[in-house]
Protein backbone atom coordinates (compact mmCIF):
# COMPACT_ATOMS: atom_id res chain seq x y z
CA UNK A 1 0.00 0.00 0.00
CA UNK A 2 0.79 3.83 -0.44
CA UNK A 3 2.16 6.13 1.85
CA UNK A 4 2.04 8.81 -0.86
CA UNK A 5 -1.29 11.20 -0.29
CA UNK A 6 -1.36 14.56 -2.02
CA UNK A 7 -4.16 17.50 -1.58
CA UNK A 8 -5.21 17.95 -4.79
CA UNK A 9 -6.67 21.57 -3.80
CA UNK A 10 -2.72 22.29 -2.46
CA UNK A 11 -1.15 21.77 -5.80
CA UNK A 12 -0.35 24.41 -8.51
CA UNK A 13 -2.12 22.93 -11.60
CA UNK A 14 0.52 23.77 -13.49
CA UNK A 15 -2.01 22.98 -16.48
CA UNK A 16 -4.18 25.64 -16.01
CA UNK A 17 -1.46 28.17 -17.13
CA UNK A 18 -0.43 26.14 -20.15
CA UNK A 19 -3.64 25.47 -22.11
CA UNK A 20 -1.93 27.49 -25.01
CA UNK A 21 1.26 25.21 -24.93
CA UNK A 22 -1.02 21.85 -24.48
CA UNK A 23 -2.91 23.28 -27.72
CA UNK A 24 0.43 24.02 -29.61
CA UNK A 25 1.54 20.51 -28.83
CA UNK A 26 -1.80 19.02 -30.16
CA UNK A 27 -1.58 21.44 -32.89
CA UNK A 28 2.21 19.87 -34.15
CA UNK A 29 0.87 16.66 -34.44
CA UNK A 30 -1.40 17.85 -37.38
CA UNK A 31 0.72 20.40 -38.68
CA UNK A 32 4.32 21.92 -38.53
CA UNK A 33 4.72 24.58 -35.42
CA UNK A 34 7.13 26.24 -34.93
CA UNK A 35 9.87 25.70 -32.10
CA UNK A 36 10.53 29.12 -31.31
CA UNK A 37 6.74 29.36 -30.51
CA UNK A 38 6.44 26.60 -28.69
CA UNK A 39 9.71 27.88 -26.45
CA UNK A 40 8.17 30.97 -26.49
CA UNK A 41 5.07 29.81 -24.92
CA UNK A 42 6.59 27.56 -22.39
CA UNK A 43 8.78 30.53 -21.26
CA UNK A 44 5.23 32.60 -20.59
CA UNK A 45 4.06 29.13 -18.40
CA UNK A 46 7.05 29.68 -16.46
CA UNK A 47 6.81 33.35 -16.21
CA UNK A 48 3.20 33.12 -15.02
CA UNK A 49 3.86 30.12 -12.59
CA UNK A 50 7.28 31.10 -11.14
CA UNK A 51 8.05 34.38 -12.44
CA UNK A 52 11.43 33.04 -14.10
CA UNK A 53 12.53 31.00 -17.02
CA UNK A 54 15.32 28.07 -17.73
CA UNK A 55 17.31 31.06 -19.33
CA UNK A 56 17.37 32.64 -15.64
CA UNK A 57 19.56 30.34 -14.15
CA UNK A 58 22.68 28.03 -15.57
CA UNK A 59 22.66 24.35 -15.79
CA UNK A 60 26.30 24.22 -14.04
CA UNK A 61 24.04 25.37 -10.56
CA UNK A 62 22.73 22.12 -10.23
CA UNK A 63 24.83 19.41 -8.79
CA UNK A 64 26.03 16.16 -10.55
CA UNK A 65 23.14 14.22 -8.36
CA UNK A 66 20.61 16.46 -9.59
CA UNK A 67 21.74 16.52 -13.31
CA UNK A 68 21.30 12.55 -12.82
CA UNK A 69 18.18 12.75 -11.13
CA UNK A 70 16.87 14.70 -13.87
CA UNK A 71 18.19 12.51 -16.44
CA UNK A 72 16.68 9.55 -15.09
CA UNK A 73 12.97 10.97 -14.53
CA UNK A 74 10.50 9.45 -16.07
CA UNK A 75 6.81 10.49 -15.82
CA UNK A 76 5.67 8.71 -12.80
CA UNK A 77 8.67 9.90 -11.01
CA UNK A 78 8.46 13.37 -12.11
CA UNK A 79 4.56 13.77 -11.02
CA UNK A 80 5.31 12.37 -7.38
CA UNK A 81 8.28 14.90 -7.65
CA UNK A 82 6.16 17.75 -8.72
CA UNK A 83 3.57 16.57 -6.42
CA UNK A 84 5.98 16.66 -3.49
CA UNK A 85 7.11 20.28 -4.30
CA UNK A 86 3.57 21.18 -4.26
CA UNK A 87 2.83 21.08 -8.60
CA UNK A 88 0.96 18.70 -10.87
CA UNK A 89 2.00 18.29 -14.09
CA UNK A 90 -1.08 16.56 -15.38
CA UNK A 91 -4.34 18.06 -17.30
CA UNK A 92 -7.15 16.48 -19.13
CA UNK A 93 -5.86 14.57 -21.28
CA UNK A 94 -2.41 13.32 -18.57
CA UNK A 95 0.72 14.53 -18.31
CA UNK A 96 1.43 17.65 -19.91
CA UNK A 97 4.06 17.50 -22.96
CA UNK A 98 6.55 19.83 -21.18
CA UNK A 99 6.61 17.63 -17.90
CA UNK A 100 10.41 17.52 -17.95
CA UNK A 101 11.12 21.41 -18.37
CA UNK A 102 8.83 21.93 -15.73
CA UNK A 103 10.79 19.41 -13.78
CA UNK A 104 14.02 21.13 -13.96
CA UNK A 105 12.12 24.54 -13.02
CA UNK A 106 10.80 22.67 -9.32
CA UNK A 107 14.02 21.78 -8.97
CA UNK A 108 15.73 24.87 -9.52
CA UNK A 109 12.89 26.57 -7.19
CA UNK A 110 13.98 24.29 -4.42
CA UNK A 111 17.59 24.64 -4.53
CA UNK A 112 17.18 28.41 -4.17
CA UNK A 113 18.26 29.18 -7.99
CA UNK A 114 15.31 31.30 -8.96
CA UNK A 115 16.57 34.76 -7.31
CA UNK A 116 17.33 38.46 -8.86
CA UNK A 117 21.06 37.52 -8.48
CA UNK A 118 20.99 34.48 -10.59
CA UNK A 119 19.04 35.53 -13.49
CA UNK A 120 21.65 38.44 -13.87
CA UNK A 121 24.23 36.45 -13.89
CA UNK A 122 22.84 34.26 -16.32
CA UNK A 123 21.16 37.10 -18.68
CA UNK A 124 24.44 38.53 -18.74
CA UNK A 125 26.10 35.21 -19.89
CA UNK A 126 24.15 34.84 -22.56
CA UNK A 127 24.46 38.49 -23.84
CA UNK A 128 28.48 37.75 -23.82
CA UNK A 129 27.87 34.49 -25.75
CA UNK A 130 25.61 36.34 -28.25
CA UNK A 131 28.46 39.32 -28.24
CA UNK A 132 31.14 36.88 -28.89
CA UNK A 133 29.54 35.60 -32.53
CA UNK A 134 31.11 36.56 -35.70
CA UNK A 135 28.75 39.87 -36.89
CA UNK A 136 26.80 40.24 -33.87
CA UNK A 137 27.09 43.60 -32.81
CA UNK A 138 24.81 44.29 -30.17
CA UNK A 139 22.69 42.77 -28.31
CA UNK A 140 18.91 44.03 -27.47
CA UNK A 141 17.31 42.36 -24.15
CA UNK A 142 13.54 42.93 -23.49
CA UNK A 143 13.02 43.41 -19.72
Amino acid sequence: MSTIAFDNTALTRIADFARTLSRLHAAARTRVVDDDQIDREFNAVCMSVWGYTTDDFSDDLFSLKDHEFLDTLDEARARIFAAEHGYDLVDDGGILADWWGYCWMILAEHRGLLTPEIRARARMAMEEKYLAAPNVIGVIVGR
